[in-house]
């Protein structure tokens, strides 16, 4: 019965036509064996059919289904009385039910359609109903399908329901008393990997050591190599784990054969030197230390638990693999379910009550956090004195919070785990039972992590990580160009490679001096695990020399140990003595200068100093983790007693308890700390020594997301200082590539444009292998097929500069488009009907289109155009001269404003050139907005409410340059801006000082002597003005660019004295420079 229930299960979601999730009548005569049926109430197959009066089908189902479910089917009654009793719908079909019943003498029973646990959260459970649908609470009557009945009835209440027939009520108890199965754990079942799995494990476990060793440095004697290989496989051969092993080496031997990037290691398995072995890690676990028992502990028996990361592009085809050879129906994803926090439940239920956005981001922000997650609506209501007040004041406000408490930790949705997948010796559906996610086509079970283990099915992880497609994507592009790893761009060789590892970057040294001198600088965007600023400020102190450093920092820079970083600095720096604990451990403490940073460290104190085993210790560490009191209690004689026995004073065992109780809690897997500190010094070695192809291999992983392409390349061109290619159609791939020591940018990285629309343009370009550039922006269009490309992305091509190689009026070939496009798409039918001459190429006899004679773009208006099309500016930024003057005035860029959210909110002055606003009205008619803008070290959004917003509009306008007072908070690693004033910045710049030059677009020479005129005129009547220069640029169509004169650089200016400029025959435009 089980089992087909299973079966069942799966059949709801299985189903790949997208239907809703349902059974047919022949799956449930399928599977109908050791079921008991009911055949539903008025919303039933049976009772829909009843309520639409066709009796003579509902009569049929039903008898269909007594035949299927022999003495097992029971008709099922259902009643949620409103005001004036039942409703029409469940009284036509109770009915026919019952009468049915009695003429098949087929059984009643009496249910509850229950959605809520009681009928004060009918309310609430609406509300929720409405996130889900997207409705509003107001909307009720036209949508509500339920009511405050549908919820769950105690048996006196039933009983009373259905006095008039008891013995649909009795016959719940007796469907009780029939179902008496228990779910049963299994023991944990794996596909046989091999005959014998033992010797087979042993055998590739005793060669793969030996290929190791044969080219890494010894840590230690190869006898103690051997003895730990033999004591670790006794323990995998005794706990019944050989099969595991060889499960997950050979999937990753698999990856590796294909070139697919794998992690070093993660978690404890980088402790297992069988794990080396087999090359499931690399990590040599004797070189760092690492101790097996806190990955697999002989004195608890649990199951091992490998987590492994591959490139995050190519993650997906390790797991069809091991489809392929376990089969489809044997492997599976796990389900997850998100539930309702508090700052969501507020944002949420605030949404369908139609509150204003500004109030409910308010609420929600009152919402206090502990560690990662928001506290409860109901802690928060005790800590919080201004939601205490809000829900005084405001009726809707008491509402908002009394659902978000009866929803908060309800399940939201359901998904499927990021890197979980279970594989099993027989069908899933023979253990679990099975749902399918629509956004993925393998199965996932049911159950999530916790039931799936029970269930007797093992988890593997297969994590996609970033970090390694960027080292691969480094690697790739510095093999492109014909150098290997250990050659630098000069020629220089960088190290020794061992032989067969030319191009590994595993074979890299780990004492590189470029590359701790760059940790020591923090000059470490895109290096893993040490972007945030509270990283660079920790590696400015600590200054690192060598991998134990990073492994160090790595553990350290978390909540709780955190404040030991400062004295692990200072002692590592020769600025304060190194504290000794004990004799007998001082030497376990050593590497992390008498700080207590790993969970092994405190596992290998109890075994030093106080006698235990490492299996013994492990679960010592575990208790004090998990601050188990009973399990303490037991722990502390036993560890003093050992301690005293090896000559350690009681007090002083008493103190190194207490040390290591503290610790434990804080303490971090050195495994995982090592493991991602060697992913970490890749990603800098790569940066230190190979910079172009590392910050373009970290560009293309990002390659669509504009705000941290801007972070990246503000790494590349001021702080890396690298020489960069713009987009060009004649230079660029697709993607972001490297030539001749070159970053050129990608094509495919501006905005709305399609990387395959782009890989058009580049195949073009190689009609026969070999790069032959476009010679005119004709001969582009005869070459690409511009219709497929697409007019937006040719927009955002021009906007960008992709075609100055061909013609360096930007917007001459903007507005020539269309007439681009109709010529290239004539071109392309024509070859396409195949009316090609024999003498001719296909549209040779086609005239060339006439370009638009337009001037180019005034120097503000490019800048703004290419910021659409890029996402940031490029060529420079509107606010580059700006910037001396404003940060004299005390405003800071994004950049440092970014920095100090992420350790507390701050209030500060931001520059901006507004790139848009979108204002909106909330459910109270109040207006607020979203302005978008930049400065030169990326873009931003900055949220207005209705107070703000009235004083600010009028400086709002697109292309305005601004300075805008911000509220800056982080919230989930995002920069949150809530404005608070803004102001021109022109205002702010000169602020009684020097003023910014003014730079005169003139048509013709002859306006030159006019506005010589208004700035004669301007010095005497304004001689208390500050002072600036005026430069003259003449626009014509006729030249390739325009032509600047300087007039001179100390005129008297004002604002006035720009609006009189322009009002003049002959200027096009001011700017201020």
């Amino acid at each position: 019965g089980y089992e087909n229930l299973m079966k069942l299960n799966s059949c709801l979601y299985l189903r790949e036509d997208g239907s809703l999730p349902h059974v047919t009548p022949e799956e449930v005569e399928r599977h109908a064996e050791g079921l008991i049926c009911l055949s539903g109430g008025p919303d039933g197959p049976i009772g829909r059919l009843l309520r639409a009066g066709q009796r003579a089908p509902a009569e049929a189902l039903l008898r269909r289904l007594a035949a299927a479910f022999p003495d097992r089917l029971y008709v099922e009654l259902q009643r949620h009385p409103g005001e004036n009793g039942l409703p029409e719908a469940e009284r036509l079909s109770e009915r026919g039910h019952v009468e049915m019943a009695y003429a098949m003498g087929l059984p009643l029973v009496a249910t509850n359609d229950v959605y809520f646990p009681d009928s004060k959260m009918y309310e609430a459970h609406d509300a929720l109903l409405c996130i889900a649908e997207g409705a509003y609470v107001d909307q009720q009557e036209e949508r509500r399908r339920l009511t405050p009945q549908h919820y769950f009835k105690s048996p006196q209440e039933m009983v009373t329901l259905f006095a008039d027939l008891p013995e649909a009520v009795e016959n719940t108890v007796e469907i009780a008393k029939r179902c008496a199965f228990m779910a049963y754990r299994r023991d944990p079942i794996l596909p046989r990997f091999a005959d014998d799995e033992v010797e087979e494990l042993r055998r590739q476990a005793q060669e793969g050591l030996k290929a190791r060793l044969a080219v890494i440095p010894h840590a230690a004697p190869v006898e103690d190599y051997e003895k730990r290989l033999d004591f670790e496989l006794g323990i995998i051969e005794s706990m019944g784990f050989p099969g595991y092993f060889l499960i997950v080496a050979d999937f990753i031997k698999w990856a590796k054969d294909h070139d697919i990037p794998v992690g070093p290691g993660r978690g404890s398995g980088a402790g297992s030197l069988v794990a080396y072995a087999l090359t499931i890690t690399d990590l040599d676990p004797l070189r760092y230390s690492l101790l097996f028992e806190r990955f697999l502990n002989p004195e608890r028996v649990s199951m091992p638990d490998f987590d492994i990361d591959f490139c995050m592009d190519r993650r997906e085809e390790v797991i069809r693999y091991v489809q392929e050879k376990y089969g489809h129906d044997k492997v599976g994803q796990i389900i997850t379910f998100g539930a309702l926090l508090s700052k969501a439940a507020v944002r949420d239920i605030g949404r369908v009550l139609q509150m204003p956005y500004g109030q409910v981001d308010r609420l929600s922000k009152m919402i206090p956090v502990e560690g990662v997650k928001p506290v409860s609506i109901e802690k928060a209501l005790a800590e919080e004195p201004r939601l205490r007040e809000e829900a005084r004041n405001e009726e809707v406000v008491d509402r908002l919070l009394t659902y978000g408490q009866q929803v908060e930790g309800l399940l939201r949705n359901a998904s499927t785990h990021a890197a979980g997948v279970v594989i099993g010796d027989r069908p899933l559906d023979e253990l679990v039972p099975l749902y399918r996610d629509p956004r993925s086509d393998m199965p996932a079970t049911q159950f999530n992590m916790k039931w799936v283990e029970q269930a007797g099915l093992v988890k593997f992880d297969f994590l996609g990580l970033k970090t390694l497609t960027v080292i691969q994507n480094a690697v790739d592009l510095i093999k492109k160009t014909g150098r290997h790893l250990h050659i630098a761009a000069d020629g220089a060789q960088l190290y020794d490679p061992p032989e067969g590892a030319v191009d590994e970057i595993g074979a890299i040294p780990l004492d590189d001096e470029k590359t701790y001198k760059l940790y020591a600088r923090a000059k470490t965007v895109a290096v893993f695990q040490v972007e945030s600023s509270g990283m660079m400020d920790a590696l400015k102190r600590m200054r690192p020399t060598c991998i134990e450093d990073i492994v160090a920092l790595v553990a350290l820079y978390r909540p709780g140990p955190m404040e030991n970083i400062p004295t692990y600095c200072e002692v590592k720096n020769g600025k304060k003595e190194r504290a000794s604990v004990h004799p007998l451990i001082d030497h376990i403490l050593e590497e992390t200068q008498g700080i207590i940073v790993y969970q092994e460290q405190v596992m290998q104190i109890a075994q030093e100093m106080a006698g235990y085993s490492l299996g013994g210790a492990d679960l010592l560490r575990r208790a004090m983790g998990k601050k188990i009191a009973e399990e303490m209690a037991k722990e502390r004689p036993k560890f003093e007693k050992g301690a005293t026995e090896n000559g350690v004073s009681p007090e002083k065992a008493r103190e190194v308890f207490d040390l290591l109780e503290k610790f434990a809690n804080y303490g971090f897997n050195k495994s995982h700390a090592a493991a991602y500190a060697v992913v970490s010094y890749q990603t800098a070695w790569l940066k230190a020594n190979h910079p172009v192809e590392f910050m373009a291999g970290v560009m293309n992983c990002d390659i669509h997301l504009t705000d941290k392409l801007a972070v990246y390349f503000e790494e590349v061109r001021k702080g890396l200082n690298l020489p960069w290619v713009p987009p060009c159609v004649n230079r660029s791939q697709a993607s972001f590539d490297v030539v001749e020591g070159e970053l050129v940018y990608a094509l495919g990285a501006l905005k709305n444009v399609g990387l395959d629309a782009m890989r058009l343009i580049t195949e073009a370009r190689r009609p026969d292998g070999r790069e032959t550039p476009f010679v005119t922006i004709f001969d582009f269009a005869r070459r690409v097929d511009l219709k497929r490309v697409g007019k937006r992305s040719l927009e955002m091509l021009a906007r960008a500069g992709a075609f100055d190689v061909l013609d360096p009026n930007r917007r001459r070939i903007f507005e020539s488009l269309d007439a681009l496009v109709a010529y290239s798409a004539a071109i392309h039918e024509q070859r396409a009907s195949a009316q090609v001459s024999l003498f001719g190429e296909a549209g040779d006899d086609l005239p060339e289109p006439r370009l638009a004679h337009v001037p180019d773009w005034l120097p503000a208006e490019r800048l703004g155009e290419e910021f659409k099309a890029v996402g940031f500016y490029l060529s420079g930024h509107p606010l580059d001269d700006y910037m001396p003057g404003l940060k004299r005035n005390g405003v800071m860029t994004l950049e440092e404003v970014t920095r100090r959210a992420e350790d507390a909110p701050v209030l500060a002055k931001l520059a901006g050139v507004v790139a848009g606003r979108q204002e909106r009205k909330s459910a109270r008619g109040n207006r607020f907005a979203f302005a978008q803008l930049s400065d030169p070290t990326g873009a931003y959004e900055v949220t207005l409410f209705s107070d703000t917003l009235e004083t600010a509009r009028e400086h709002l306008e697109t292309g305005s340059k601004v300075v805008v007072t911000v509220e800056a908070t982080m919230e989930a690693e995002q920069l949150k801006l809530l404005g608070r004033s803004v102001a021109p910045a022109d205002v702010a710049v000169t602020d009684g000082g020097a003023a910014p030059g003014l730079r005169v677009f003139v048509e013709a020479p002859g306006a030159v002597g006019s506005v010589a005129e208004v700035l004669e005129t301007a010095a005497k009547a304004a001689a208390r003005s500050a002072r600036g220069p005026v430069v003259f640029c003449l626009m014509d169509p006729d030249l390739p660019g325009e032509v600047e004169l300087e007039a001179g650089r100390d005129f008297a200016l004002n604002p006035q004295i720009k609006s009189a400029l322009r009002s003049l025959d002959g200027v096009m435009a001011v700017e201020e420079f």
